[in-house]
């Protein structure tokens, strides 16, 4: 089993800058990508940003240039820089990834989410 805890949430004004970190546990053999996605009220979960153990990123469109996705492969985190935040950044905030346990068991899990908030 994959654990994710994330941290690194919290209210902010718009323009603001916020980090989001992510580590994972458990029975974990190798992780191929690691994520966020994100869910305002009312809307699905989207894309934030992805990146693969190789390095290779891709960005939801409205954060392209804004927010930066970093990873620690030997730490098994993941980290999301948030800068020039906008109220429509508003969302809980979810970690994903996707990993082979020592089972040999492809899984896909999700953290607990960890809320955003920006301020006009």
């Amino acid at each position: 089993q994959v654990r994710l805890v994330e941290s690194g949430g919290g209210l902010v004004q718009a323009g603001g800058s916020l980090r989001l970190s992510c580590a994972a546990s458990g029975s974990i053999r190798s992780i191929n990508s690691m994520g966020w996605y994100r869910q305002a009220p009312g809307k699905q979960r989207e894309l934030v940003a992805r990146i693969t153990t190789g390095g290779s990123t891709d960005y939801g469109d409205s954060v392209k240039g804004r927010f930066t996705i970093s990873r620690d492969n030997a730490e098994n985190t993941v980290s999301l820089r948030m800068n020039s935040l906008k109220p429509e950044d508003t969302a809980v905030y979810y970690c994903n990834c996707n990993a082979k346990t020592r089972a040999n068991i492809v899984t896909t899990a999700w953290g607990q989410g960890t809320q955003v908030t920006v301020s006009s």
